[in-house]
Order: structure tokens, then sequence, then C-alpha cells
């Protein structure tokens, strides 16, 4: 009976992701939509997060304790900025707990969790939080390996 191919640098894989912060919210999951398809490597997982998942092969469905440091990206408190009010879309009210999308100057797309407002109106400002959102956190993450090429 051939061995399952298992996940190494460069391949081509096929899986289902879960992530849960330790009180048991589901932040992210595929497990009811299209898995996730990508190349080792490509940019779509954080290096951490491949680090990770290599070794497992096709057909494992595996769990993974970690911290979202160690798999997406360190906390950076000084990744919180202030905004004024005007850098936001006139139609969105920006409150604090919504996440909110950017573009940056240099085009790339991002997004931030609003952390707190001052002030009313346009003449306001308003604190983002650009952390990547599963740093800092206590996370289990479950993998389904659906296919290793």
């Amino acid at each position: 009976m051939p061995t399952p191919a298992q996940i190494a640098p460069g391949c081509s894989l096929v899986m289902h992701l879960e992530v849960r912060f330790h009180d048991g919210f589901v932040g992210f999951s595929t497990f009811d939509q299209e898995p996730i398809t990508c190349r080792l490597g490509d940019g779509t997982l954080a290096a951490g997060m491949e680090a990770a998942l290599l070794g497992l092969a096709t057909g494992e469905d595996h769990l993974i304790l970690a911290s979202g440091s160690e798999l997406f990206a360190e906390y950076d408190p000084d990744n919180r900025h202030w905004l004024p009010v005007s850098d936001f879309p006139p139609d969105l009210d920006p409150a604090p707990g919504q996440v909110v999308a950017f573009t940056t100057p240099a085009g790339h797309e991002t997004s931030g969790l609003v952390l707190e407002r001052e002030g009313e109106g346009a003449a306001g400002r308003v604190r983002v939080d650009f952390n990547h959102p599963f740093a800092g956190r206590s996370l289990a993450l479950r993998v389904r390996i659906l296919s290793v090429a």
C-alpha cells in the first residue's frame, strides 16, 4: 500500500482549516466552505503556519495548539495608529470592535481593528490596530489535509 504524500517545502496542498481562540470562538473556518488550495512558499500561508504543517500527510485531521505570534505574526504594540476620521469612507462611522479594510499607499489590502474613537464627526480620530488578528493569542488550529502533490 503506498504511503500518503507528506507536506514538504514547495508542494501543493488542499486543506480545510479552522482557527479557534482559547475561549472556543471560531475566528476562521473553511470546513463549511471551499478548502484552501495553495503551494507552500507562495505567500498564501504565513511562514510559521507552513512550518507547522510540514510532515502532515493526505487524509490527516490534525490539531495544532500554538501561539498566533508563532504561526502568523508577532504582536507589535507599535502597529496601533491614530487616524483622522476623514481617512475613512464618508458612509462609514468607525466604532470600537469594527474590522475595517484599508488599501496601503503601496496598493496592498490590509485590515485593522478599531480600538477607540475620540471626538465627533470628521474632526475626530480613530485608533486602529493593524496587527494580524491572530497575533498574540492562544490558538487551536484544526487542519484536514485533503491532498498533497
